[in-house]
């Protein structure tokens, strides 16, 4: 055994099994590897428009204070957070994006001997925290590239401890039903955690009466995870929220490292949540480039997944990741998921019409063998 073996083994079973979440290729990287000028980045499901007005403006504000450490409950956030959902604060818990409330939880309540289930097309983060407890992951078939919340159900037993579930689903962009995933919660044993992850939900077109958070009423296993890294084009400062009973809250706070969200990123997203503006054009930009997009996939021929989010997930009937490469040297950043086991796929993130259209034109050229 080699030295570098021998540091291998100094970690934990489940972390030496590990596969790294691989994030979407920087703009800046692409830049060094091919000296291009011209680079758009589709890749990560971030908001075109970027951050609106308001938050900016706290951003500014807030700069000469970066001396002192941020407040480290977030008492600010959490009130206006509260004030948006009526909801108590003693509800809440701020993370480092929502992702790092998955980390949380998986903190918490997994550890080796007990199980997490989620969907096999379903966010990647999901196996990663489970695994980097020793806990096992339940991978359940996706049904049309969704959950199958009956099949997730039935394999619900004595040892499951965490059930992810995605609404939208990312990367795929399929929508439960309301009722769907109520039903879902009401079945499973007050043993089980449920994370219902809404990362997307502020992109989501289909009007319902029920909304999640009216659940945690009565659903005191359940936490409701949310993000402005996406609609309110914040993520680069990475905050993130959980909404649960406070019991749930206070579980997640004991894990929750102190001051993880930075001064900027607590004041943005205050700020953020009121403009009201910079959401409604976030959302309607959204809407026409999804029209442009899958409007572009029909007339080359293409099978796209119906999405909810602001990303669209394309058949491109050939093994993706050589075409990823291709609109690579032409400067256009997409995202393959073979990862997800989705290898004839590409995930593309809405962009402004303007980028929509050069990745469309580098799509067809690249599919015509113009590479």
């Amino acid at each position: 055994m080699n030295n570098t073996d021998k540091i291998y083994n100094l970690a934990a079973p489940g972390v030496q099994q590990l596969i790294p979440y691989i994030p979407g290729k920087p703009i800046e990287e692409l830049e060094r590897e091919l000296g291009l000028t011209r680079i758009i980045k589709l890749a990560s499901n971030e908001n075109p428009l970027g951050p609106g007005k308001k938050a900016l403006e706290a951003i500014q504000a807030a700069l000469p204070q970066l001396t002192l450490y941020p407040d480290g409950n977030g008492f600010n956030l959490k009130q206006a957070l509260s004030r948006q959902y009526a909801i108590e604060m003693s509800q809440i818990t701020l993370g480092n994006g929502s992702n790092e409330i998955l980390e949380l939880v998986a903190r918490a309540f997994l550890m080796p001997g007990l199980e997490a289930i989620f969907s096999q097309h379903a966010f990647a983060v999901y196996p990663i925290v489970t695994q980097a407890v020793g806990a096992t992951a339940v991978v359940v078939p996706a049904l049309n590239y969704g959950h199958d919340l009956d099949t997730m159900l039935q394999r619900v037993t004595d040892k499951t401890r965490v059930v992810f579930i995605a609404n939208p689903n990312n990367p795929t962009g399929t929508l439960l039903s309301q009722a769907s995933v109520e039903s879902f919660i009401s079945a499973l044993p007050e043993s089980c955690v449920c994370v219902l992850d809404e990362a997307y939900f502020e992109f989501v077109r289909t009007v319902e009466s029920v909304n999640s958070i009216d659940w945690l009423k009565k659903h005191p296993n359940l936490i409701v995870t949310r993000t402005f890294s996406k609609a309110y084009g914040l993520a680069g400062l990475r905050v993130g929220y959980g909404l649960s009973s406070p019991q749930m809250a206070d579980i997640l706070n004991r894990v929750r490292q102190p001051f993880n969200n930075n001064a900027l990123a607590l004041v943005a997203a205050e700020a953020a949540l009121t403009d009201f503006e910079h959401l409604k054009n976030t959302i309607t930009v959204n809407t026409q480039g999804m029209q442009q997009l899958t409007d572009g996939f029909k007339d080359l021929g293409l099978e796209w997944i119906e999405s909810a989010g602001n990303f669209v997930l394309v058949d491109v009937k050939q093994p993706g990741q050589p075409l990823y490469e291709a609109l690579l040297r032409k400067g256009v950043i997409v995202r393959p998921v073979g990862n997800y086991e989705l290898p004839n796929h590409l995930r593309i993130s809405i962009g402004t019409k303007e980028e929509n259209q050069v990745f469309l034109q580098a799509l067809t050229e690249v599919l015509a063998g113009n590479v």
